[in-house]
Parts: C-alpha cells; sequence; structure tokens
C-alpha cells in the first residue's frame, strides 16, 4: 500500500472574474495530520470543496488520486462513500435533533424499512466513546456547548468508516481548554490510521500539531514543509502566506495622551430574562477618545453581552441599574437605531449571521447602516453610494473586482472588511469590535489592526473584545478584565501580562 492516500494534481478552479486555484498540486500521507494554511482568499477551502465534492468533477481542472485510483466525485456523497468526510467552521448539526439521530443522520441503521433506534443509540454511543464525550447520546444538540458540538461532527464522521478527516477552521470559534481537547483528540485519530487534513489561522496550533504544512497564496502552491525533518517556526510559515516578513505582528502606533472621555459606564448591571438571572454586575468602565480599550476575560465572562447592552440592547436584557454617558451626557438606548445616532458602532463577532447580508453584493452591505445619509428626501442617491463604496473598497482593500461582487463569495477578512467599512461609514464617535479578527489569516489581521490604528489616530474610540490574549496585549492602550459578568480589573498596556490577565480572569 502506498504512503500516499491523496494526490490532487494540477487543480485549477474559476469562479466569474477570478481564479480561485491557479494548478495546485496537494499531496497528503497516509495517517499524518497535514495543516492546509495561507491568507484568506488563498484557495484553502476551495480546494477542499473540490475534494469533498461540493465542487463537482467537471467544473475543475486537474486530477485527484485517492487510494492511488483516480476519483470525479459528483457530490459530497461520492466522497464520503470513499471515506472522505469535511466538517466546516460554520457546524452542520440539527439543533432539534437528538445526538445520536445527528451523527447517523442520512445514514440511518435501518431494520427492514424502518430506522432501528434502538441500534442507532447503541453505535452512537460507541461513537461519542471514540472522541472522548461523556455525553448522554438522547440529549439535544442544542443543548451541548460549542466545543461539545464539534466533537459530535467528529463523532459523526467516524461513524461513516472515515479515512480522511478534513477540519475546516476547528477551533476558530472554542475556548483554549476546548481547542486543546480538539487538538489531542486529532492527535488520537492520527495514531488510529485516520488521515487529517486540518485548516487554520492560529499558527501556535499548527506547529504544535502538524506533521507536514502546505502553504498556499494567490491560488497556488508555494510550499509543503515536513516538520519532522525541522523545525517549522511561525515566522517562516508567516513569510511563505503572505510572500514577505511581518516583522511585527502587531503594528506599533506613535504614543499619544487620550483625550477627553468619550464613553463612560457607572455601576452597569444588567438581567437576562431569558436565563432568569442577572449576566452583569456594577461594570465600570471609560472609553477616552483615541485609544484602544481590551475587554477580556474567559468564554462566558459577559464580555458580549456587555457590548450588545450598551449598544441599544438588541437582545432583550433588562438594565437593572447603572448609567451610561457619550461625551458627558447621560444617554440611555431603546434600539440599536438610537445608538448609532449617538455615535456608536457595533462589529459583531457573527459576521456572517448578523453582520452581513450574504446574498447582497458589497455596496449594498457597506451603505445599510447610513441610507438616512445617503438620501435625498426619500431616494437613495445611487451615484453617492457607489461613489463612497469603491472609495471604501479602495483604502482598506477589499479583495474583489468590483463593489458588485456578493459578500458571501468573499474570503473571511474580506468579509470582515466589509462589515468594519459599513460602520466607518456610519462615523461613529466609539467602535465596539466583538472578535475582529477571528477566522482570519495572519496577513488580513494585519491589515485589520493597522486600520484600528488608523481609525483612534484620527480621533475614534475603540472597544475591542477578544479571546486571543496576545491580540489584546498586543493592541490595547489599557484592558479590563471580566469574569462571571464583573469587570475584576484594570490593566494600563505597560503592566499587563499574561499571568495578571488571567489571575484576574479566573477571579470573582
Amino acid at each position: 500500500m502506498s504512503d500516499i492516500i491523496l494526490e490532487m494534481q494540477n487543480i485549477t478552479k474559476e469562479f466569474p472574474g477570478v481564479r480561485a486555484l491557479d494548478n495546485v498540486n496537494f499531496q497528503v500521507k497516509r495517517g499524518e495530520i497535514h495543516c492546509l494554511v495561507g491568507e484568506n482568499g488563498a484557495g484553502k477551502s476551495t480546494l477542499m470543496k473540490v475534494l469533498s465534492g461540493v465542487y463537482p468533477h467537471g467544473s475543475y481542472t486537474g486530477k485527484i488520486l485517492f487510494d492511488g485510483q483516480e476519483q470525479k466525485f459528483k457530490n459530497i456523497a461520492d466522497s464520503e462513500q470513499k471515506g472522505i468526510a469535511i466538517i466546516y467552521q460554520e457546524l452542520a448539526l440539527i439543533p432539534e435533533l437528538t445526538v445520536y439521530e445527528n451523527i447517523y443522520f442520512g445514514h440511518e441503521i435501518m431494520k427492514g424499512k424502518k430506522i432501528d433506534w434502538n441500534e442507532t443509540i447503541i453505535r452512537a454511543g460507541e461513537m461519542l466513546k471514540k472522541v472522548k464525550l461523556d455525553v448522554n447520546p438522547s440529549v439535544k444538540v442544542k443543548e451541548l456547548g460549542v466545543g461539545k458540538q464539534q466533537l459530535v461532527e467528529i463523532a459523526k464522521a467516524l461513524s461513516k468508516n472515515v479515512q480522511l478527516l478534513i477540519l475546516d477552521e476547528p477551533t476558530a470559534a472554542l475556548n483554549e481548554d476546548d481547542s486543546e481537547n480538539l487538538l489531542k483528540l486529532i492527535r488520537e485519530l492520527s495514531r488510529r490510521g485516520v488521515t487529517c487534513i486540518m485548516i487554520s489561522h492560529k499558527l501556535k496550533e499548527i506547529t504544535a500539531i502538524a506533521d507536514t504544512i502546505t502553504v498556499l497564496r494567490d491560488g497556488s502552491t508555494v510550499c509543503s514543509m515536513d516538520c519532522h525533518e525541522k523545525e517549522i517556526t511561525e515566522a517562516e510559515i508567516i513569510k511563505n502566506m503572505v510572500g514577505r516578513a511581518l516583522t511585527q505582528i502587531y503594528p506599533r502606533r506613535e504614543k499619544h495622551e487620550p483625550g477627553e472621555v468619550q464613553l463612560e459606564l457607572r455601576n452597569w448591571t444588567v438581567f437576562d430574562p431569558r436565563k432568569g438571572r442577572e449576566i452583569l454586575h456594577q461594570c465600570s468602565i471609560q472609553v477616552r477618545k483615541g485609544e484602544i480599550v481590551g475587554v477580556q476575560g474567559l468564554m462566558g465572562a459577559g464580555r458580549t453581552e456587555l457590548a450588545m447592552s450598551i449598544f441599544g440592547n438588541s437582545a432583550g436584557y433588562r438594565i437593572t441599574g447603572g448609567e451610561m454617558y457619550i461625551n458627558g451626557k447621560q444617554v440611555s438606548f431603546a434600539s440599536p437605531k438610537a445608538a448609532i445616532r449617538e455615535g456608536l458602532a457595533y462589529v459583531t463577532e457573527d459576521r456572517k449571521g448578523n453582520g452581513l447580508f450574504l446574498i447582497q453584493d458589497i455596496q449594498y452591505n457597506i451603505s445599510i447602516a447610513s441610507l438616512e445619509a445617503l438620501c435625498e428626501g426619500v431616494v437613495i442617491n445611487q451615484n453617492e453610494e457607489i461613489k463612497i463604496a469603491n472609495e471604501y473598497r479602495e483604502s482598506i482593500n477589499i479583495k474583489a473586482p468590483s463593489i458588485k461582487q456578493r459578500v458571501g463569495n468573499l474570503s473571511g477578512g474580506n468579509q470582515q472588511k466589509v462589515q468594519l467599512a459599513k460602520w466607518m461609514l456610519a462615523k461613529p464617535r466609539v467602535m465596539i469590535l466583538d472578535e475582529p479578527t477571528r477566522g482570519i489569516d495572519v496577513g488580513a489581521k494585519y491589515e485589520i489592526y493597522t486600520l484600528m490604528n488608523r481609525l483612534v489616530e484620527e480621533g475614534m474610540s475603540i472597544i475591542m473584545i477578544s479571546s486571543e490574549l496576545p491580540e489584546i496585549l498586543g493592541m490595547s492602550d489599557r484592558l479590563y478584565v471580566m469574569s462571571e459578568g464583573t469587570i475584576t480589573g484594570e490593566l494600563s498596556a505597560e503592566e499587563a501580562s499574561e499571568e495578571k490577565v488571567m489571575a484576574m480572569a479566573i477571579s470573582s
């Protein structure tokens, strides 16, 4: 049996106006963990969609050899039949169904013409043991956290006798503990003979887990690096990804004294009727003109709840105590629209679900939050809308053939830039960025960090929420740490360290 389980030869895939893959060659050894990296738009997900049959044979040129035989997959079912399974960043589970129903959904265990539910539950339990997930198979998926749902997805793949498992950004939405557990499982699967291809932007994870690293750039293969031949550094990966060395991951900006207080919360207390409990307790923060204020804390600390309660309270919380001031004036908002009018903007962590209209084009998405400013009477000035959208596309480097490109067809980094452009057009005084670089590559991160620096130099204030502690430490002028809905500490950039922040994050 050959050591090579997969070979993709000269794969070229085109979409209208863009060549996504250009003669890509990709080879994977049996039983290895092969990490695929590259900037957003480099072609990683497109290549995996070609492999898994999402883009069927005939829609691309080149050859796929699996187990030594050429494959011409017409759909996902064809690739799954051969033992190839793909798990996307957006999980494909059905929340209202049980764990066992999800694991065997689409390949049910039959007894005659009926589903054998007893056997389904027994086998689902066996699959859960394989992924070391201790939950009742009869529990509904919606009752599980994201980390456990990810393991259910892997159990589902294993139930199809998978030989090659593709994981697209598997840890993007996970906290550190869940991420570490998942990486341990991937190593275990590899030891059991399951070949894994993992796409990730988290270079620390890549260097920790990979046997081989392949880099794509602009739709072409740059190199493949054997991690057992020599130690592969993050700097080397970055250089191959972006075509140049990034000497400073977090771009520096000129030291300056921040201005007056633009946003202040005093003893901000919030009750969530759905949970039946208080989710924020007497939180007090100040944000000054021209500074980046970080908000850190473990998953569930209340960071996003804080942001949403400030920005017009779209989640339907009850503000039970405290005051909010903008430029010294006490305010309260009945809706996000009212918050926008007072100069607030909120860039959500869920850009695909809540931040953008994926079926609409770039122009539509950029202008949607500022239509009043673009109207002449009751009619939108379309010439002005086109002009402004083009200006933002160029000024923040949104990589797309035109502003008529559907946002759903853009890479994650470019989608995030569209979301930022939407709020920049609204000209806010305070912009809240919730996980602004989640799921995007190091090159696009650098561009977003540079843009953040530009905005604060122009006088904007930024509140930055991030699960990535190095990012918070690298970008913040000051930071607040949260734990269980309370502010447990405030640190300047000079005094902040990972140890101090973590100590505050686990206190309550």
